[in-house]
């Protein structure tokens, strides 16, 4: 369905502006009305980061008058195959100062407004209150549950993406004409069923395609044109260069939008979506070495059997010598525990511990009860060990 434009216009645009947009301005359903909308606006991005990058070039491109950046982290040199507003000379720098450099190369009569914070139930609110709509560019459970409940409080559109090795998904969120993110996942899901990126990748040039549809929604919500994807999820499979569309219906029981909410103020969402399961939290307790600890129990020739549970291509890229790749599926169905030794002690790791815990949690299930795993994982090796190898 179609909806009013979502900001008042402008009041005039200058000479340069008008020669800056004017392939904007000849486009009969944008125009002069649309492009004064657009300097009107005031956008929040949260994240410069994968999706945030593209949305935020394009956003400063068509003209939005206020861009907002909440991002707390620094630019890594594994960022820059798809974070692609931050350059080689921005390596070590706040993200988000590095995105408002490369908005003002793009667009100097953008304002750009900094948050060069972590997002958290105590500035949220805050936060999202000076804003018009919200773009969610987060990657993990925890934020996109945290952002949905607070544009829902605060009654704000806004316009999510996911994004994961070659598939995408975008919406738009808006409690007040439609469905909320709740509605369409009620419940997280289980810790460590759904890999992020950072475990399992993502190519590079996804992020632009899902951040230019992010943005699309945008500029249709705050110009008040076309029909938004509201009630729609557009998921994209880019190995098949396929889009499909699915309906997402208003849920009337919703926790947060619903007609009698239980949710009604921001909770702990570390906790809701829980970054291990009990069993793993469990089992990690007083069975944890950290990776200067293992390298001890390797100089001493301790015996034990070190097993690498990420997946064939993280193996590839780097490992901890001596280990056995045993990726953490064939351990949680079951298949690998016959092959592990008896008459050695079980050292698990990954790349930075979690799918570590949940091996170890079915190895302890399965009567291996000394087995330990690698605190920070092959990560942890490569920062405290070996600097040496490389890292991902």
């Amino acid at each position: 369905m179609s909806l009013p434009p979502l900001v008042e216009p402008a009041a005039e645009l200058t000479i340069d502006e008008v020669r800056r947009y004017s392939r904007h301005l000849i486009i009969p359903d944008v125009g002069m009305a649309g492009q004064k909308r657009l300097k009107n606006a005031k956008v929040l991005v949260v994240g410069a980061g994968g999706l945030g990058s593209p949305a935020l070039m394009y956003l400063a491109a068509a003209g939005v008058g206020t861009l907002g950046i909440v991002e707390f982290d620094t630019v890594d040199e594994s960022n820059l195959q798809r974070q692609i507003i931050h350059g080689q000379s921005d390596i070590g720098r706040p993200k988000a100062e590095s995105a408002r450099d490369s908005i003002r190369e793009i667009n100097p009569y953008v304002n750009v407004i900094v948050h060069n914070e972590a997002l958290s139930n105590d500035n949220v609110l805050e936060i999202f209150a000076q804003y018009d709509l919200i773009i969610d560019g987060t990657d993990n459970f925890a934020t996109r549950y945290m952002v949905n409940d607070a544009a829902v409080f605060l009654k704000k559109p806004y316009v999510w993406g996911s994004i994961y090795r070659f598939d995408g998904q975008a919406s738009v969120f808006w409690a007040e004409h439609g469905p909320c993110y709740r509605c369409l996942y009620p419940e997280p899901p289980p810790p460590g069923m759904v890999p992020s990126c950072a475990e399992g990748g993502v190519l590079g040039v996804l992020c632009a395609s899902i951040g230019s549809i992010q943005v699309n929604e945008a500029i249709k919500l705050l110009a008040g044109i076309g029909e938004p994807l509201l009630g729609r999820l557009m998921v994209y499979d880019a190995l098949e260069m396929t889009y499909r569309s699915v309906r997402i219906r208003k849920d009337p029981n919703c926790a947060v939008c619903g007609e009698n909410p239980t949710v009604t103020e921001l909770i702990d969402y570390e906790d809701f979506c829980g970054s291990l399961s009990d069993e793993a939290s469990e089992a990690v307790v007083g069975s944890t070495i950290t990776a200067p600890e293992l390298k001890e129990w390797i100089d001493a020739g301790k015996s034990i059997h070190l097993v690498d549970v990420r997946e064939p291509a993280e193996w590839e890229i780097v490992r901890i010598p001596g280990a056995t790749l045993i990726p953490k599926g064939e351990i949680l169905a079951g298949s690998a525990l016959a092959d592990l030794p008896q008459d050695k002690q079980i050292v698990l790791y990954c790349k930075a511990g979690t799918r570590s815990a949940e091996a170890l949690a079915a190895l302890k299930a399965a009567g291996f009860k000394d087995a330990v795993h690698v605190q920070g994982g092959v990560s942890s090796w490569v920062k405290s060990v070996d600097p040496s190898l490389p890292s991902y």
